[in-house]
């Protein structure tokens, strides 16, 4: 997991999001608001519901972000964080403590080179089927 996360607000533009990416070599960055977890943000989200609809890079963070945050608990068991990683389809998870504040972020990246890589291979497989459930569809 990592554990220095940066945080970007939702009124933030997609030009400082971007840019925030490139300085921290990410593609995904929490967005938090009066200190709560109120969405993500992706290098997809900027090109895809961003760009791919006309948005320019002034647009708003709150604009394009996915609202609907996923999440695990530190002390979950990482079989439990691989099935819903697979289940919802997701590369990255926010780590939250029972307080459900933020404490870092787990990728299928950290899982498989910290000991895990047959489960994160076949993690990886179910994130990586078609579905319509993540369509990129503008």
């Amino acid at each position: 997991m990592t554990r220095e996360v940066r945080i970007v607000d939702p009124a933030e533009t997609l030009q400082d999001a971007a840019r925030t990416m490139a300085d921290i070599d990410a593609g995904f960055l929490p967005v938090g608001e009066n200190d709560k977890l109120v969405g993500i943000i992706t290098d997809r989200d900027i090109a895809i519901r961003a760009i791919g609809t006309g948005r320019t890079a002034d647009a708003k963070i709150r604009d394009v972000m996915s609202q609907q945050v996923r999440y695990c608990f530190e002390d979950d068991e990482v079989g439990d964080v691989l099935y819903n990683m697979a289940d919802q389809q997701i590369r990255r998870l926010p780590v939250v403590d029972r307080n459900k504040r933020l404490v870092g972020v787990i990728s299928i990246t950290d899982l498989a080179v910290n000991g895990e890589t047959e489960r994160s291979g076949q993690t990886l497989g179910e994130i990586a089927r078609p579905t319509a459930q993540h369509s990129q569809a503008i």
